[in-house]
């Protein structure tokens, strides 16, 4: 991902999630970047631009049953 999608996306989900503590973070690899919300990681989002007509985010959370037991 570029720095200008990076930006692009991450002012989309601050937006629309309604908290600037969402931060995107680029990884060794290309196709995709850490989700942060505060200082923890929160997912990890792709970007499918296989067709350059048609770019999409795909963002993925996992959520760990014992983080679910702690609430």
């Amino acid at each position: 991902m570029t720095a200008e999608q990076i930006a692009s996306v991450q002012a989309y989900l601050i937006k629309r999630l309604g908290t600037k503590n969402i931060s995107l973070r680029p990884r060794k690899v290309a196709d995709s970047v850490e989700v942060y919300l505060n200082d923890e990681i929160l997912g990890l989002l792709y970007i499918d631009d296989e067709d350059k007509d048609d770019i999409s985010y795909d963002l993925n959370i996992s959520i760990l049953q014992q983080d679910l037991d702690e609430t």
